[in-house]
């Protein structure tokens, strides 16, 4: 979907649907229209394995009929007036939710900001393989690279409209362009395996092939012949990779969903220390180009800048409409579609940057862990207890020494925060951003 005919069609679309469910009886209600298209080529040792494409719109509607809520989705061709019948006979027979309802109509978004989302740069499948295929070249021409994952290239767009009974029409659309490379080092049971990826919203913004490739190949050949650590405590710096997993569960944590179903460790912190006083969260839906950017959420509501933790205190949840309700609060815009109903996000976060550089705390280090990698399920969002598997390089006298392996690291995710350090190599490039992070007296179980 790109301005002009597709847009004007789809919003034509959603806005018969709102019409077609008053006509059938609901109070209010709201639609959406989603167009996704994608290309993407995948080669391995030279050879193209895939060539992928589609194309599709969809449509939701949500009717509320007094505090009693149903959603139904479709394909766009599908007929409004069955589908709002549907939708509303569907809504008479369902529980009262006192905290349904459309968002208030003084927070709506009056004007669409450009947030620069979208470029119509045209790629082929001719030149998303040769950009595969040069990324893989890459990564095999580094000394100890055995053997290809894989690599791929791809491009598409995604566009949004929604329409409202009490107004509210608007729609964007953002384009999205990737490249990865997956590559084994060594040989036997002395195997590793490593990627890398980049991922924009502008062609041009994108690493190139041979730079990914090359990271990927370096990365798998750093991971060879590691060892084991002994078990007791250590400090362990996550890698900006590792670290954006940090923020992911942080992001989860002050979810309003989260917190209304008390599901969160950090459900009656709101006002209170939850981080190292050198810690600062933003979350900000209208960073231009930004990778999770948009002009409204899915309820249209216009979201701000916001300080979700300002220097170790949280300050804010992620609320969408039902979730602010249901917690006395208002709407702050982090409402996200998802299907017909509509749940609470961040958009771009980002772990704010220290002063010291990931080498300047590596160095003050005699000894630790810098961990690269994480696995295994072993997050309890409830208690904040905090249990991956780990895999990474050694820190001896204030230097990266050799790979570690088969081990354990653990704490809790409530004294993590607390004794949290931020690098000052922060990459805005995703939509949950952390630099480098510092956290002490970890546990390690190892040999």
């Amino acid at each position: 979907m790109t301005e002009g005919p597709d847009a004007a069609r789809l919003t034509d679309q959603v806005a018969a649907l709102v019409e077609a469910a008053k006509r059938a009886g609901a109070d209010a209600a709201d639609a959406v229209a989603v167009r996704g298209r994608s290309t993407s080529v995948s080669v391995r040792l030279g050879k193209v394995e895939a060539t992928n494409a589609s194309e599709g719109d969809d449509v939701s509607l949500r009717v509320f009929v007094g505090q009693r809520v149903a959603s139904v989705s479709a394909t766009a061709s599908s007929d409004p007036a069955a589908l709002a019948e549907r939708a509303v006979a569907m809504a008479k027979v369902s529980p009262e939710d006192p905290y349904q309802g459309l968002a208030d109509e003084r927070l709506l978004a009056r004007t669409v900001k450009n947030l620069d989302l979208f470029d119509p740069t045209e790629v082929s499948a001719d030149e998303l393989r040769d950009a595969a295929l040069a990324a893989e070249e890459a990564a095999l021409a580094v000394t100890g690279v055995t053997n290809s994952g894989g690599s791929g290239a791809s491009a598409g767009l995604g566009g949004l409209v929604l329409a409202t009974s009490h107004g509210f029409v608007g729609h964007y659309v953002g384009s999205r362009f990737g490249r990865s490379a997956s590559v084994i080092a060594g040989e036997g049971t002395g195997m590793e395996r490593d990627y890398e990826y980049s991922s924009r919203l502008h062609f041009a913004d994108m690493d190139s092939p041979e730079e990914i490739g090359r990271k990927a190949g370096e990365r798998a050949v750093r991971r060879l012949n590691p060892r084991k650590a002994r078990t007791g405590p250590v400090d362990v710096v996550f890698d900006p990779r590792v670290a954006r997993g940090i923020a992911g569960h942080l992001s989860g944590a002050i979810n309003g969903a989260a917190v209304a179903r008390k599901t969160s460790f950090l459900r009656d912190r709101m006002g209170k220390q939850v981080a190292s006083a050198s810690i600062t969260v933003t979350d900000d839906p209208t960073i231009i180009r930004g990778q999770a950017s948009r002009p409204f959420d899915g309820e249209g509501v216009a979201g701000e800048r916001l300080v979700m933790v300002d220097k170790g205190v949280l300050a804010h949840w992620f609320l969408s409409t039902s979730s602010a309700r249901e917690l006395g609060l208002a709407t702050n815009g982090r409402g996200v579609r998802g299907g017909s109903s509509v749940s609470p996000s961040s958009t771009n976060l980002a772990i704010e940057p220290g002063d010291r550089s990931p080498k300047d705390i590596i160095r003050s280090l005699k000894s630790g862990f810098y961990v690269t990698e994480v696995f295994g399920q072993g997050v309890d969002m409830i208690t904040g207890e905090y249990s991956r598997g780990a895999s990474g390089l050694w820190i001896e006298n204030g230097e990266l020494a050799y790979p570690v392996a088969e081990v354990t690291i653990a704490s809790n995710l409530k004294d993590m925060f607390m004794r949290m350090i931020a690098a000052s190599d922060l990459d805005r490039n995703y939509s949950t951003a952390s630099p480098t992070l510092f956290i002490e007296g970890m546990t390690l179980a190892g040999d």
